[in-house]
């Protein structure tokens, strides 16, 4: 019975399943800490070559799929260890000088994350070129603006399309602020004071490619707000991409049918032939739900730990390491997916059945011919009620019937169209098509500029061990 117990608790703290994940992070972190205990003369030369040709032995054995990870020694750190200790003798008992468990994987996760955080931009940014080019090539097409789901105002596709590209705009700014917050180096804070010995922290930081070292022990081994902070850009994100998956799942059905998803990211029904299933995008819009819930999973874990490190912050990881995956797999088909859709402009202009979605514009035309606009609006409202009633456009009223409401309209109302209601929108961020080109074109130079920073941030992270 007590064999059973060691082995549950044994099982139960152990956190290898999911951290051996790590595995690069934590031997980069040591090769790094003993070139440092090397240089600052704390061990001596023929050690430290000893134990990094050791740790890259290792990081080659994990990379080949031989690594033996052993549950009974909890966690990646240990792992590691006892191996370079089978591997090089005694000698491998001189890693750990200066430092502990408790800095080394606070260092392990950013060094993770700022990899990740640079590859979640990337796939940003092409999804971005996704709409973009979706965009540009419907650019012209009118399509009915809503507002609480009802026909609110004719708007362009492409200006549809562009708003989610600035929306994804803004979750790269979280993300490049997350990985400002993520690039401080942990390591020299030791379990929680700092350490005793001679270190030189700024090597190991050029070293590893952060661009500042901590500066107070307690809040380096307890500090996951970059965590928490990938997370609440990751749910944010995923909120838009849910928002946009519901209009292509409304879009791609029978009764809007203004655009037709590929074959490749829909299903077919068990017994149903004809359905055409938009599966991807249910389900990139179902998984938002599990990224919010490890956001909360991580801020309900933090928020009454004392200082500095405790064991409940080992629920770090897998919600992180999900999160991570989701956003991952959600951004990478969610832009193969808009790269294939095609648009049915015809469809999308016949929505507008009724161009009662023009009452803006007359209550616009009456108050530039003078009338206050309060009152204009409640003359287009009952001049609306009054087509409806009858069945007719405004473009089919008469212009009689026009002046039983207002005698200000002329014969120019029957001007007032889909077209020149688009184009009258020709303010910055407005729906004019000549706005939607110099959108298009800022979109452009966006892209562009984006992928220079990105090579640069790129080359100051080393994925290799």
């Amino acid at each position: 019975m007590l064999i059973e117990k060691k082995e549950l608790v044994k099982n139960y703290v152990a956190s290898i399943p999911f951290d051996r994940r790590l595995y690069r992070h934590d031997i980069r972190g040591s090769i790094a800490h003993v070139k440092m205990l090397s240089r600052e003369g704390i061990i001596d030369e023929c050690g430290a070559n000893t134990i990094i040709d050791g740790l890259s032995s290792i990081c080659q054995e994990i990379d080949r799929g031989e690594f033996q990870f052993r549950t009974e020694l909890e966690d990646i750190h240990i792992n590691i260890e006892v191996r370079l200790f089978e591997k090089i003798g005694d000698v491998a008992g001189k890693l750990h000088t200066a430092r502990s468990r408790n800095d080394q994987v606070a260092l392990d996760l950013r060094l993770f994350l700022k990899e990740e955080i640079l590859t979640t931009i990337e796939e940003l940014t092409a999804l971005q070129g996704s709409l973009v080019e979706l965009a540009a090539s419907n650019k012209l097409i009118i399509m009915p603006g809503y507002t609480h789901l009802q026909q609110a105002q004719p708007i362009l596709l492409s200006h549809h399309l562009l708003a989610y590209f600035d929306m994804l705009q803004r979750d790269k700014e979280r993300f490049y602020q997350n990985l400002k917050h993520t690039d401080v180096l942990p390591l020299g804070s030791g379990a929680l004071a700092g350490v005793s010995y001679p270190i030189n922290r700024e090597f190991v930081a050029q070293e590893l490619g952060f661009s500042k070292v901590s500066t107070n022990s307690l809040d380096a081994v307890s500090d996951r707000d970059f965590v928490v902070e990938y997370e609440a850009a990751a749910a944010l994100t995923m909120m838009h991409l849910s928002r946009l998956a519901e209009e292509i799942i409304l879009w791609s059905s029978a009764e809007f049918d203004f655009i037709e998803i590929d074959k490749c990211y829909t299903t077919g029904s068990s017994i149903m032939p004809q359905k055409k299933n938009p599966d991807v995008a249910e389900l990139i819009r179902g998984k938002t739900g599990r990224v919010y819930g490890n956001l909360v999973a991580i801020l309900t874990t933090l928020k009454a730990l004392p200082l500095a490190y405790n064991r409940d912050m080992q629920e770090d990881k897998e919600g992180l390491f999900d999160t991570v995956d989701t956003l991952h797999s959600s951004l990478k088909v969610f832009a193969g997916m808009m790269q294939t859709i095609k648009v049915n402009a015809k469809h999308i202009r016949d929505a507008i059945k009724k161009d009662y979605i023009l009452a803006t514009d007359l209550a616009d035309y009456l108050v530039k011919k003078g009338l206050p606009f309060r009152e204009a609006h409640g003359v287009t409202a009952k001049l609306s009620e009054y087509a409806i009633s009858k069945d007719k456009n405004f473009s089919e009223l008469s212009l009689n019937e026009y002046h039983r409401f207002c005698s200000l309209f002329d014969k120019d109302i029957y001007n007032t169209t889909l077209e020149s209601s688009v184009a009258s929108r020709n303010i910055t961020g407005g729906t004019s098509p000549q706005q939607v080109e110099v959108a298009l074109n800022e979109a452009r130079k966006l892209l562009k500029n984006e992928g220079k920073k990105q090579a640069n941030q790129a080359s100051t992270i080393d994925t290799q061990c």
